[in-house]
Protein backbone atom coordinates (compact mmCIF):
# COMPACT_ATOMS: atom_id res chain seq x y z
CA UNK A 1 0.00 0.00 0.00
CA UNK A 2 1.17 3.25 -0.90
CA UNK A 3 0.21 6.87 -0.87
CA UNK A 4 0.61 8.76 -4.40
CA UNK A 5 -0.40 11.94 -2.86
CA UNK A 6 -1.56 14.16 0.04
CA UNK A 7 -3.03 17.65 0.60
CA UNK A 8 -4.28 19.59 3.09
CA UNK A 9 -5.41 23.07 3.51
CA UNK A 10 -6.64 25.14 6.54
CA UNK A 11 -6.10 22.03 8.16
CA UNK A 12 -4.84 23.66 11.78
CA UNK A 13 -1.83 25.20 10.66
CA UNK A 14 -1.44 23.52 6.93
CA UNK A 15 -1.00 25.64 3.99
CA UNK A 16 -2.56 24.74 1.02
CA UNK A 17 0.09 21.53 1.45
CA UNK A 18 0.52 19.32 -1.54
CA UNK A 19 2.63 16.58 -1.74
CA UNK A 20 3.77 13.42 -4.20
CA UNK A 21 5.55 11.23 -1.55
CA UNK A 22 8.24 8.63 -2.31
CA UNK A 23 7.23 5.27 -2.64
CA UNK A 24 9.48 4.58 0.29
CA UNK A 25 10.84 6.64 2.36
CA UNK A 26 9.43 10.45 3.86
CA UNK A 27 11.00 12.26 6.23
CA UNK A 28 9.40 15.48 7.44
CA UNK A 29 12.11 18.03 9.17
CA UNK A 30 12.06 21.18 10.64
CA UNK A 31 11.77 23.31 13.94
CA UNK A 32 8.77 22.25 16.87
CA UNK A 33 5.28 23.45 16.19
CA UNK A 34 5.66 24.41 12.34
CA UNK A 35 2.83 21.63 11.56
CA UNK A 36 4.67 18.18 11.29
CA UNK A 37 2.19 16.14 13.72
CA UNK A 38 -0.65 18.04 11.85
CA UNK A 39 0.27 16.37 8.65
CA UNK A 40 0.53 13.05 10.37
CA UNK A 41 -2.86 13.43 12.16
CA UNK A 42 -4.45 14.40 8.85
CA UNK A 43 -3.13 11.10 7.36
CA UNK A 44 -4.42 8.97 10.25
CA UNK A 45 -7.62 10.73 9.85
CA UNK A 46 -7.89 9.39 6.29
CA UNK A 47 -7.86 5.95 7.91
CA UNK A 48 -11.03 6.57 9.72
CA UNK A 49 -9.51 6.16 12.96
CA UNK A 50 -9.74 8.59 15.86
CA UNK A 51 -6.89 11.48 16.29
CA UNK A 52 -3.92 9.98 18.25
CA UNK A 53 -4.03 13.21 20.00
CA UNK A 54 -7.75 13.26 21.30
CA UNK A 55 -8.31 15.78 19.30
CA UNK A 56 -12.37 17.61 18.56
CA UNK A 57 -13.10 17.99 15.29
CA UNK A 58 -13.49 22.26 16.02
CA UNK A 59 -9.57 22.04 16.64
CA UNK A 60 -8.64 20.76 13.11
CA UNK A 61 -9.49 24.19 11.38
CA UNK A 62 -7.18 26.39 11.13
CA UNK A 63 -7.40 29.71 13.63
CA UNK A 64 -7.67 32.00 10.97
CA UNK A 65 -9.38 29.75 8.60
CA UNK A 66 -12.97 28.54 7.57
CA UNK A 67 -12.90 25.07 7.17
CA UNK A 68 -10.28 22.47 6.48
CA UNK A 69 -9.72 20.20 3.57
CA UNK A 70 -7.43 16.85 3.45
CA UNK A 71 -7.30 14.95 0.33
CA UNK A 72 -5.21 11.33 0.24
CA UNK A 73 -4.29 9.07 -3.26
CA UNK A 74 -3.35 5.88 -2.58
CA UNK A 75 -2.75 2.51 -4.30
CA UNK A 76 -3.58 -0.94 -2.87
CA UNK A 77 -3.21 -4.20 -4.09
CA UNK A 78 -5.86 -3.99 -6.31
CA UNK A 79 -6.95 -0.33 -7.30
CA UNK A 80 -6.11 3.37 -6.68
CA UNK A 81 -8.18 5.16 -4.42
CA UNK A 82 -8.91 8.17 -3.08
CA UNK A 83 -10.17 9.90 0.14
CA UNK A 84 -11.30 13.65 0.99
CA UNK A 85 -12.86 15.09 4.33
CA UNK A 86 -13.87 18.83 4.67
CA UNK A 87 -15.16 20.55 7.56
CA UNK A 88 -16.45 24.21 7.94
CA UNK A 89 -16.21 25.70 10.84
CA UNK A 90 -19.82 26.85 10.89
CA UNK A 91 -21.17 24.13 10.25
CA UNK A 92 -19.32 21.35 12.33
CA UNK A 93 -22.10 18.86 11.81
CA UNK A 94 -22.13 18.68 7.97
CA UNK A 95 -18.34 17.59 7.87
CA UNK A 96 -18.29 15.77 4.38
CA UNK A 97 -15.99 12.67 3.82
CA UNK A 98 -15.86 11.05 0.48
CA UNK A 99 -14.26 7.38 -0.38
CA UNK A 100 -13.47 7.09 -4.17
CA UNK A 101 -16.55 10.44 -4.56
CA UNK A 102 -19.11 8.32 -3.11
CA UNK A 103 -20.04 10.36 0.10
CA UNK A 104 -19.66 8.51 3.30
CA UNK A 105 -22.10 9.47 6.91
CA UNK A 106 -19.09 8.97 9.43
CA UNK A 107 -15.28 9.19 9.47
CA UNK A 108 -15.07 5.86 11.03
CA UNK A 109 -16.47 4.23 7.44
CA UNK A 110 -13.63 5.06 6.04
CA UNK A 111 -11.78 1.85 8.16
CA UNK A 112 -10.32 -0.41 6.40
CA UNK A 113 -9.66 0.91 3.42
CA UNK A 114 -6.20 2.90 4.05
CA UNK A 115 -4.04 0.95 6.03
CA UNK A 116 -1.25 3.19 8.32
CA UNK A 117 0.27 2.24 11.73
CA UNK A 118 1.33 5.33 13.37
CA UNK A 119 4.25 5.04 16.07
CA UNK A 120 4.53 8.36 18.54
CA UNK A 121 6.70 9.00 21.61
CA UNK A 122 3.62 8.10 24.09
CA UNK A 123 3.66 4.33 22.41
CA UNK A 124 7.43 4.07 23.69
CA UNK A 125 5.57 3.68 27.08
CA UNK A 126 3.11 1.18 25.65
CA UNK A 127 4.70 -1.55 28.32
CA UNK A 128 4.64 0.84 31.33
CA UNK A 129 1.38 2.58 30.93
CA UNK A 130 -1.96 1.90 31.92
CA UNK A 131 -3.73 -1.28 30.93
CA UNK A 132 -6.40 1.08 28.90
CA UNK A 133 -3.39 1.28 26.05
CA UNK A 134 -2.69 -1.95 26.11
CA UNK A 135 -6.21 -2.79 25.09
CA UNK A 136 -6.66 -0.16 22.67
CA UNK A 137 -3.05 -1.88 20.60
CA UNK A 138 -4.63 -5.26 20.81
CA UNK A 139 -7.95 -3.91 19.49
CA UNK A 140 -7.26 -1.56 16.96
CA UNK A 141 -4.66 -4.15 15.56
CA UNK A 142 -7.18 -6.54 15.71
CA UNK A 143 -9.72 -4.88 13.93
CA UNK A 144 -7.32 -3.79 10.85
CA UNK A 145 -7.48 -7.63 9.87
CA UNK A 146 -11.20 -7.59 11.09
CA UNK A 147 -13.14 -4.43 10.60
CA UNK A 148 -15.80 -5.96 11.49
CA UNK A 149 -14.65 -6.58 14.85
CA UNK A 150 -15.28 -3.05 15.83
CA UNK A 151 -18.61 -3.96 15.69
CA UNK A 152 -18.46 -6.62 18.47
CA UNK A 153 -16.56 -4.20 20.93
CA UNK A 154 -19.22 -1.21 20.20
CA UNK A 155 -21.83 -3.79 21.34
CA UNK A 156 -19.33 -5.05 24.30
CA UNK A 157 -19.70 -1.12 25.38
CA UNK A 158 -23.04 -0.86 25.32
CA UNK A 159 -23.86 -3.50 27.04
CA UNK A 160 -21.65 -3.21 29.58
CA UNK A 161 -22.84 0.47 29.94
CA UNK A 162 -26.34 -1.21 30.51
CA UNK A 163 -25.32 -3.78 32.89
CA UNK A 164 -23.18 -1.10 35.40
CA UNK A 165 -26.99 0.76 35.39
CA UNK A 166 -28.87 -2.42 36.26
CA UNK A 167 -25.93 -2.61 39.09
CA UNK A 168 -26.50 0.74 40.16
CA UNK A 169 -30.08 0.54 40.60
CA UNK A 170 -29.95 -3.00 42.45
CA UNK A 171 -27.66 -0.96 45.48
CA UNK A 172 -30.59 1.92 45.21
CA UNK A 173 -33.32 -1.20 45.80
CA UNK A 174 -34.82 -0.24 42.79
CA UNK A 175 -33.63 -3.46 40.66
CA UNK A 176 -32.74 -7.35 41.82
CA UNK A 177 -29.89 -9.55 40.62
CA UNK A 178 -32.54 -11.47 38.63
CA UNK A 179 -32.59 -8.33 36.16
CA UNK A 180 -28.41 -8.94 35.18
CA UNK A 181 -29.55 -12.30 33.17
CA UNK A 182 -30.25 -10.43 29.99
CA UNK A 183 -27.68 -8.66 30.25
CA UNK A 184 -25.09 -11.22 31.84
CA UNK A 185 -26.19 -13.59 28.82
CA UNK A 186 -25.57 -11.29 26.22
CA UNK A 187 -22.28 -9.97 27.83
CA UNK A 188 -20.76 -13.43 27.76
CA UNK A 189 -21.48 -14.33 24.09
CA UNK A 190 -20.13 -10.61 23.22
CA UNK A 191 -16.91 -10.94 25.46
CA UNK A 192 -16.18 -14.70 24.70
CA UNK A 193 -15.85 -13.57 21.08
CA UNK A 194 -13.82 -10.83 21.77
CA UNK A 195 -11.57 -12.85 23.90
CA UNK A 196 -10.71 -14.76 20.95
CA UNK A 197 -10.07 -12.57 18.69
CA UNK A 198 -7.77 -10.89 20.97
CA UNK A 199 -5.93 -14.13 22.21
CA UNK A 200 -5.66 -15.18 18.11
CA UNK A 201 -4.21 -11.94 17.46
CA UNK A 202 -1.52 -11.64 20.60
CA UNK A 203 -0.54 -15.48 19.60
CA UNK A 204 -0.15 -14.33 16.66
CA UNK A 205 1.83 -10.83 17.52
CA UNK A 206 3.76 -13.33 19.70
CA UNK A 207 5.74 -15.20 16.79
CA UNK A 208 6.59 -12.03 15.28
CA UNK A 209 7.71 -10.09 18.44
CA UNK A 210 9.88 -12.61 19.58
CA UNK A 211 11.68 -12.66 16.04
CA UNK A 212 12.56 -8.99 16.25
CA UNK A 213 13.23 -8.60 19.73
CA UNK A 214 16.15 -11.29 19.65
CA UNK A 215 17.33 -9.43 16.28
CA UNK A 216 17.53 -6.02 18.47
CA UNK A 217 19.58 -7.85 20.82
CA UNK A 218 21.90 -9.27 19.17
CA UNK A 219 19.26 -12.99 20.57
CA UNK A 220 20.98 -12.19 23.96
CA UNK A 221 17.23 -11.93 25.65
CA UNK A 222 14.05 -13.17 24.86
CA UNK A 223 10.61 -11.88 24.53
CA UNK A 224 7.23 -13.24 25.44
CA UNK A 225 3.23 -11.62 24.69
CA UNK A 226 0.27 -13.18 25.86
CA UNK A 227 -3.36 -12.23 26.80
CA UNK A 228 -4.06 -11.81 30.45
CA UNK A 229 -8.06 -12.39 30.67
CA UNK A 230 -10.08 -11.85 33.77
CA UNK A 231 -12.45 -14.80 32.72
CA UNK A 232 -10.37 -17.40 31.30
CA UNK A 233 -7.10 -18.94 33.20
CA UNK A 234 -6.07 -20.14 29.96
CA UNK A 235 -7.59 -19.72 27.03
CA UNK A 236 -4.79 -22.05 24.61
CA UNK A 237 -6.16 -22.31 21.02
CA UNK A 238 -9.82 -22.72 22.79
CA UNK A 239 -12.08 -20.99 19.64
CA UNK A 240 -15.15 -22.01 20.88
CA UNK A 241 -16.75 -19.10 22.10
CA UNK A 242 -20.59 -19.55 21.02
CA UNK A 243 -21.00 -22.39 23.17
CA UNK A 244 -18.48 -23.49 25.95
CA UNK A 245 -16.64 -19.88 26.24
CA UNK A 246 -19.12 -18.06 26.55
CA UNK A 247 -20.85 -20.48 29.18
CA UNK A 248 -17.71 -20.02 31.44
CA UNK A 249 -17.89 -16.05 30.68
CA UNK A 250 -21.40 -16.29 32.27
CA UNK A 251 -20.84 -18.42 34.85
CA UNK A 252 -17.97 -16.10 35.61
CA UNK A 253 -20.20 -13.11 35.79
CA UNK A 254 -22.95 -14.59 37.60
CA UNK A 255 -20.56 -15.44 40.43
CA UNK A 256 -19.47 -11.80 40.47
CA UNK A 257 -22.85 -9.98 41.01
CA UNK A 258 -22.43 -9.86 44.53
CA UNK A 259 -18.71 -8.09 44.89
CA UNK A 260 -20.11 -6.36 41.89
CA UNK A 261 -23.20 -4.76 43.37
CA UNK A 262 -20.69 -3.61 45.98
CA UNK A 263 -18.71 -1.65 44.54
CA UNK A 264 -21.14 -0.41 41.73
CA UNK A 265 -19.16 -1.62 38.54
CA UNK A 266 -18.91 -5.21 36.48
CA UNK A 267 -14.90 -6.55 37.85
CA UNK A 268 -14.43 -8.88 35.07
CA UNK A 269 -14.35 -8.82 31.77
CA UNK A 270 -12.72 -8.55 28.78
CA UNK A 271 -12.64 -4.37 29.39
CA UNK A 272 -10.07 -5.45 32.30
CA UNK A 273 -8.36 -7.69 30.58
CA UNK A 274 -4.29 -7.17 29.52
CA UNK A 275 -1.60 -7.84 27.48
CA UNK A 276 1.34 -9.37 28.75
CA UNK A 277 4.98 -8.75 28.15
CA UNK A 278 7.91 -11.16 29.27
CA UNK A 279 11.52 -10.33 29.09
CA UNK A 280 13.51 -13.46 30.17
CA UNK A 281 10.74 -14.75 31.98
CA UNK A 282 10.25 -10.87 34.15
CA UNK A 283 7.35 -8.96 33.94
CA UNK A 284 8.36 -5.91 31.43
CA UNK A 285 5.87 -3.88 33.25
CA UNK A 286 7.66 -4.69 36.25
CA UNK A 287 10.78 -5.39 35.90
CA UNK A 288 12.00 -4.54 32.66
CA UNK A 289 14.80 -1.38 31.92
CA UNK A 290 13.33 1.43 30.05
CA UNK A 291 15.92 0.70 27.33
CA UNK A 292 13.97 -3.24 27.61
CA UNK A 293 10.61 -1.48 27.06
CA UNK A 294 11.54 0.64 24.88
CA UNK A 295 12.68 -1.87 22.61
CA UNK A 296 9.65 -4.46 23.07
CA UNK A 297 7.50 -1.18 22.14
CA UNK A 298 9.29 -0.80 18.79
CA UNK A 299 9.60 -4.78 18.13
CA UNK A 300 5.47 -4.42 19.11
CA UNK A 301 4.83 -1.53 16.57
CA UNK A 302 6.70 -3.66 13.93
CA UNK A 303 5.34 -6.36 13.97
CA UNK A 304 1.88 -4.96 14.13
CA UNK A 305 2.56 -3.84 10.34
CA UNK A 306 4.26 -7.19 9.49
CA UNK A 307 1.19 -9.04 10.44
CA UNK A 308 -1.37 -6.75 8.30
CA UNK A 309 1.31 -7.04 5.13
CA UNK A 310 1.12 -10.46 5.54
CA UNK A 311 -2.36 -11.36 6.40
CA UNK A 312 -4.36 -8.74 4.14
CA UNK A 313 -1.87 -8.57 1.13
CA UNK A 314 -1.14 -5.04 1.71
CA UNK A 315 1.70 -3.56 3.49
CA UNK A 316 0.19 -0.39 5.32
CA UNK A 317 1.90 2.86 5.46
CA UNK A 318 4.15 3.37 8.31
CA UNK A 319 3.63 6.85 10.45
CA UNK A 320 7.12 7.53 12.82
CA UNK A 321 5.66 10.71 14.17
CA UNK A 322 9.00 12.50 15.95
CA UNK A 323 9.95 8.84 17.62
CA UNK A 324 13.46 8.75 16.39
CA UNK A 325 14.30 11.70 18.45
CA UNK A 326 13.49 9.49 21.71
CA UNK A 327 15.85 6.63 20.63
CA UNK A 328 19.17 5.84 20.67
CA UNK A 329 21.32 5.18 17.53
CA UNK A 330 20.47 1.21 17.62
CA UNK A 331 17.34 1.59 18.00
CA UNK A 332 17.06 4.61 14.73
CA UNK A 333 18.43 2.06 12.64
CA UNK A 334 16.79 -1.08 13.59
CA UNK A 335 13.27 0.22 12.84
CA UNK A 336 14.65 1.96 9.76
CA UNK A 337 16.49 -1.36 8.69
CA UNK A 338 12.99 -3.16 9.80
CA UNK A 339 10.92 -1.07 7.38
CA UNK A 340 12.73 -1.10 4.20
CA UNK A 341 9.56 -3.01 2.15
CA UNK A 342 6.91 -0.55 3.76
CA UNK A 343 6.23 3.50 2.60
CA UNK A 344 7.51 5.64 5.53
CA UNK A 345 6.79 8.98 7.14
CA UNK A 346 9.21 10.01 9.09
CA UNK A 347 8.87 13.39 10.73
CA UNK A 348 12.08 15.08 12.92
CA UNK A 349 13.99 17.94 14.22
CA UNK A 350 16.92 16.92 12.34
CA UNK A 351 17.49 14.82 9.29
CA UNK A 352 21.26 14.16 9.60
CA UNK A 353 20.55 10.49 11.00
CA UNK A 354 18.44 9.78 7.49
CA UNK A 355 21.49 11.47 5.94
CA UNK A 356 24.08 9.83 7.59
CA UNK A 357 22.45 6.29 6.84
CA UNK A 358 22.83 7.14 3.24
CA UNK A 359 19.22 6.63 2.83
CA UNK A 360 17.31 7.04 -0.24
CA UNK A 361 13.75 8.70 -0.49
CA UNK A 362 12.41 12.42 -0.04
CA UNK A 363 12.84 14.87 2.33
CA UNK A 364 10.45 18.11 2.89
CA UNK A 365 11.02 20.95 5.10
CA UNK A 366 7.84 21.92 7.36
CA UNK A 367 7.81 25.48 8.25
CA UNK A 368 4.51 27.32 9.86
CA UNK A 369 2.59 25.17 7.82
CA UNK A 370 3.83 25.28 4.52
CA UNK A 371 6.28 22.04 3.35
CA UNK A 372 8.45 22.14 0.58
CA UNK A 373 10.24 19.46 -1.09
CA UNK A 374 13.41 18.55 -1.11
CA UNK A 375 14.84 15.16 -3.33
CA UNK A 376 17.41 13.59 -1.47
Amino acid sequence: MKITHFSADGYKNLNAVEISPDEDLNVFCGKNAQGKTNLIEAIWLCTGCKSFRLARDRSFIGFDKEKAAVNVSFEDSVRTQEIAFEIKKNHLKEKTVTLNGVKLPLMSRLFGNLKCVIFTPDDLSLLKGSPDNRRSFMDLSASQLKPSFVSALNKYNNLLAQRNAVIKNIGFGISSEDDLDIWDSQLASTGAYISVIRNTYCRNLNEYTRELYSNITNSIENMEIYYSSTVYKDLNDNTDFSHELAEIYYEKLKKSRRDDVRVGYTLCGIHRDDLVTKINGLDAREFGSQGQQRSAAVVMKLAQAKIIGEQTGDTPVMLLDDVLSELDDMRKSFILGSVKDIQVFITCCDEAFISEKGLKGKIFHVENGNVYSEDN
